[in-house]
């Protein structure tokens, strides 16, 4: 009874907003619900149609599937607008469709913007397919397509969306503040190459909760230049765990600094956290950063510093890390490895790792303690420790 009483009282509420704000319901302006036609030119009406709005404005797009080219909703706009997505949105089954762009369905220079609900299909099968035949597909050399983009936003909610087989990244948020993402669902196949889940950069203020991510590259990747971030009740795996980095891959870059992942679940990935730098040259750093209460089951690589990454060995042979790497936590995190070596620290040799705490650690391996690897790190380890700590 109290789950109807919220249900309808969330409906109730639902319903005055709509009835208080302006609403545009893109197949007024011509989308049709056949998954076939091209609805984009319908949509960026309805979208134009709001953005120019003086009061709060609603966004509607009723159950159905719509095909979508490469879109972008640009601002600024006169109000806040909401987008409720009650359907699906469909890329085009042909990839190349797209074009080189880099974007699927992009906003740019919006501020008070909400998406609720909603699956998004980018149908990047057909992309994977031509990245592993090896031939030069479109997108492959130069942007790949990301699912959605938020570029240059402010103050805004991402909430109940879902994203499926996203040629590369399924959600990127670049140049913005304050950002809540909750209860998002994404997933893509455990070799599909380069789909992060969500991917954040140059940001601040950034928030990501109540999430499952299963894909074929980090659940949830972190930029440079990104600070205050928190991540809390993520579901990851299959995919590469949660990273910051790839940092240091120029010389001049910003830091990443108070970040925060707890209250997560890892399960089946090649990672859980992880912090990679590149094996050259930066002042770049990674900076206060807690892992805490975390489950891990059959992780690879469940605790890991990588300050050597160097994919090819393109640009960093015989060289060392600048990036510098400190006051980081790892705090009561337990469950099992799929490796014998559940902690690894592989820190610069010319900038050392400082400041590494450890605390509560219980990573078994085939039911046995699983082991720990150091270089070039200095902190302190308390609690109960297993592996035994290297640090």
């Amino acid at each position: 009874m109290a789950n109807f009483v919220v249900s309808f009282v969330a409906l109730f509420l639902f319903y005055i907003f709509q009835q208080s704000n302006a609403s545009y319901n893109v197949i007024t302006f011509g989308a049709k619900p056949d998954g076939k036609t091209d609805s984009t030119q319908s949509f960026l009406k309805a979208w134009s149609a709001a953005c120019s709005s003086a009061s709060p404005s609603i966004v509607y797009v009723p159950q159905g599937s719509y095909l979508l080219k490469a879109i972008v909703f640009s601002g600024p706009c006169k109000n806040k607008i909401t987008v409720q997505i009650d359907g699906t949105l469909v890329a085009p089954t042909d990839y190349r469709a797209l074009g080189n762009s880099g974007y699927w369905i992009l906003f740019i220079k919006v501020n008070r913007v909400s998406v609720f609900g909603g699956t998004l299909d980018a149908r990047g099968a057909g992309f994977w397919a031509c990245r592993k035949s090896g031939v030069n597909c479109p997108g492959h050399v130069h942007l790949l397509i990301q699912s959605i983009t938020f570029n240059w936003a402010n103050d805004i909610l991402i909430s109940g969306l879902t994203s499926i087989n996203s040629q590369s990244m399924h959600l990127v948020i670049n140049s913005c503040n304050n950002v809540l993402v909750r209860n998002v669902r994404v997933t893509a196949p455990a070799l599909s190459p380069n789909t992060d889940g969500i991917h954040v950069q140059i940001s601040t203020g950034v928030t990501i909760t109540g999430s499952t991510i299963q894909t074929g590259d980090d659940c949830i990747s972190i930029g440079p230049s990104t600070k205050n971030m928190l991540m809390s009740s993520i579901k990851c795996g299959p995919g590469h765990g949660i990273s910051i980095g790839s940092l240091g891959n120029t010389v001049n870059e910003g830091g990443v600094e108070n970040i925060t992942l707890t209250n997560s679940i890892f399960r089946g990935s090649d990672n859980g956290v992880r912090i990679k730098s590149w094996a050259r040259p930066s002042n770049g750093f990674a900076r206060n950063v807690v892992f805490q209460n975390l489950i891990m089951n059959n992780v690879k690589n469940p605790i890991i510093i990588d300050q050597n990454y160097c994919p090819s060995n393109q640009g960093c042979p015989h060289q060392s890390s600048g990036v510098k790497i400190s006051q980081v936590t790892f705090r009561n995190i337990q469950g099992t490895s799929a490796t014998p070596e559940a902690v690894t620290f592989n820190c610069s040799p010319s900038n050392p790792c400082s400041g590494i705490i450890l605390q509560d650690i219980k990573l078994t391996y085939m039911n046995k303690a699983a082991t720990s690897s150091c270089k070039n790190i200095g902190g302190t380890s308390s609690g109960v420790l297993m592996p035994a700590s290297c640090v």
